[in-house]
């Protein structure tokens, strides 16, 4: 969020943050609080008559996921709308369960030599959806979950906001298809 909001005030994302939700409190509120912008906190399920509201009440045009570990139910209107970043390479190592840590314990277990953070398109499954781009780096020996996990958010970093402004410019017309 720290990222986009710095990419979006250097003119290289052309948005603004409407509103920041969490499924909890957590530093990243805290951290949209100190950038100023507003903060909603959607504790308990989220269905999809209030995540519209949230949409509208803020008049948000484009969702980036980041960190929300819930599903998202994308409401009529807003398929191709819904961004997520996964830390792997789609479709491996993604689905229900797979996210942080244990989707960097999966690919040192599974010994492949890449691995990198796919920006997709949201759907009604976890990890699913067309894929906006991916960032790739290599695994190295000796790599822990934490080290792989380090390497692979400096890709996020840049994979993020190259995602969400190829949406923009595109009109937010990403295939709903799976790529």
């Amino acid at each position: 969020m720290v990222n986009l909001h710095r990419a979006c005030a250097e003119g290289r994302v052309p948005a603004t943050i409407g509103v920041v939700a969490a499924s909890r409190e957590c530093p990243g509120c805290d951290r949209a609080r100190e950038l100023a912008l507003p903060v909603e906190v959607l504790s308990g399920v989220l269905d999809e008559a209030s995540f519209l509201r949230l949409l509208t009440q803020h008049d948000i045009d484009l969702v980036v996921l980041a960190g929300f570990l819930k599903l998202v139910p994308v409401p009529p209107g807003w398929v191709g709308r819904v961004l997520n970043i996964h830390p792997a390479l789609l479709p491996a190592f993604g689905g229900k369960g797979l996210y942080g840590k244990r989707v960097h314990e999966a690919v040192l277990a599974s010994g492949v030599r890449e691995s990198g953070c796919t920006v997709h398109v949201a759907d009604a499954i976890y990890d699913h959806g067309p894929i906006v781009l991916q960032r790739r780096c290599p695994v190295l020996p000796g790599d822990t979950p934490e080290t792989l996990a380090a390497r692979v958010f400096e890709q996020e970093l840049e994979a993020y906001p190259e995602a969400v402004r190829l949406v923009i410019e595109r009109g937010f017309a990403w295939s709903t298809d799976r790529a």
